[in-house]
């Protein structure tokens, strides 16, 4: 049975018989139906009648409905409403503009707009490297989309992307005191996304292309880091990347196996699994072979497109044309980017001594991850209600806050690694073990020794 999430928290709003609140016959009827209560407030007492408000996490829509269904049940018990509270979050956007600056009086807006102002717009005009310190170019990073591959729900559109950008821009802020903005855009096609792009960028310190399709994703990145002067990053790819980097080189710690020896499978070879395969062969790995959903991807096959043509140089040196199942087979690794339920937990113990599991599909796994665990040595999943959350946050924000501070242009491969290091940095011996190879997104120096690996990385 699915678990209940944090996605589906409600407060139900509920009227009761004094009786059955202190009999505890209303939380009882809660969590018989399977509910998590995460608190109960009283909104209204009286001598015959209370209204509590129930927070609770359920599974899904459907659990909802079996929730209330069990209160109104209750014999001295009605339910007024049901609120889903991710929806409350998402009530009129999640960002705001704030001033930085006093407006109080006329000698504030004279500074701060016309007619001082004008005097700024000239300095930047003469020496138009002085943007970054005079405008908010120097913070700002523009989060862009078209929508065409949002989270696992597919090409959605821009309108329904936007809740997905707001998140990325409050984590940006969260995390790094990083100033970005949704940019969701109603086109397509490469070249439009590119000039636009193009377009926009000096009102921003850095982009992160984020749910775009593959292979047309590859296309907007590169096209992009060739024209313009500040970074871009294509989070699904590089922020994954480094992420999935940095958490194999602390399981390998703990199972005290090298890069050079693996042999790694991994299925998903579309976007994010490209970007991991290459960051992992930067990193010592030699051994790496992809799926496909047509299977592996191998120089005989006549079906690839130029980019997984491409990996073919560089890929399944032990030449494998066999099935997933049958080429798991005494593997070490196993990084999964691409569909649930593709394997079983007798897969996973044909595997070699000490497997490492990264099931990432989200958010159902490839694997059971209960099923994997009983077989290899460490797992890791992309949901928060599992150990080893491989997650993008551990990355992006203090990247960016590197590339900001230090004015940067680019993003290098030693960028990608050394920001994978610095995540790897943050569990210590002490704290490393098989449910915890990837410190939380809460780590209060993630951001910071990420955001000085990337500074380092720049001056090398």
């Amino acid at each position: 049975m699915t678990q209940t999430s944090p996605g589906y928290s409600i407060i139900i709003r509920v009227h009761a018989a004094p009786e059955l609140h202190a009999h505890g016959d209303v939380v009882a009827a809660v969590a018989r139906a399977g509910a998590v209560v995460t608190a109960l407030d009283m909104i209204e007492p009286s001598p015959h009648r209370v209204t509590l408000d129930i927070s609770c996490d359920a599974r899904d829509t459907d659990h909802v409905d079996e929730i209330r269904a069990a209160l109104e049940a209750l014999d001295g018990c009605t339910v007024e409403k049901v609120s889903d509270r991710t929806f409350l979050t998402h009530i009129g956007g999640k960002l705001e503009i704030s001033v930085k600056v006093p407006m109080r009086n006329r000698d504030d807006l004279a500074r701060a707009y016309t007619p001082g102002v004008a005097r700024v717009c000239m300095a930047i005009h003469e020496h138009p490297e002085d943007v970054r310190k005079l405008t908010i170019k120097r913070n700002t990073v523009a989060v862009v989309t078209d929508g065409t591959a949002v989270l696992g729900l597919g090409d959605i559109g821009p309108e329904a992307a936007m809740p997905v950008m707001e998140g990325k821009a409050a984590l940006f802020k969260r995390f790094a005191n990083v100033d970005a903005w949704p940019i969701c855009l109603a086109t397509k096609d490469v070249d439009e996304i590119v000039r636009i792009v193009e377009a926009i960028s000096p009102g921003f310190g850095g982009i992160n292309l984020e749910d775009i399709s593959a292979p047309r994703c590859f296309e907007v990145e590169a096209r992009l880091r060739e024209r313009l002067d500040i970074p871009v990053f294509h989070d699904d790819q590089h922020g994954t990347a480094i992420v999935v980097a940095a958490a194999l080189r602390n399981a390998l710690r703990l199972v005290h196996k090298d890069h050079a020896g693996l042999k790694v499978v991994m299925v998903g070879a579309g976007a994010a699994g490209q970007a991991v395969a290459r960051l992992l062969h930067l990193s010592g790995v030699t051994d790496i072979t992809l799926y496909d959903s047509r299977g592996a991807i191998h120089a005989g096959r006549d079906d690839l497109d130029d980019h997984k043509r491409a990996l073919t140089a560089w890929t399944n040196p032990r030449h494998l044309t066999d099935d997933l199942q049958a080429g798991l087979v005494d593997a070490d690794v196993f990084i999964g980017l691409s569909a649930p339920n593709l394997l079983t937990g007798d897969d996973i113990a044909r595997m070699a001594a000490d497997a490492i599991v990264f099931a990432l599909a989200n958010p159902t796994p490839e694997v059971d991850p209960i099923a994997a665990a009983r077989h290899a040595a460490v797992v890791a999943t992309g949901r928060s209600d599992y150990p080893n959350q491989i997650n993008n946050v551990l990355a992006f924000p203090g990247i960016f806050r590197g590339l900001l501070d230090a004015g940067a242009h680019k993003i290098t491969d030693a960028t990608l690694l050394a920001a994978a290091d610095a995540i790897a940095s943050c569990v210590a011996d002490d704290e490393l073990s098989s449910v915890y190879i990837v410190p939380s997104v809460f780590h209060p120096e993630i951001a910071s020794r990420v955001a000085a690996a990337v500074r380092a990385s720049l001056r090398a």
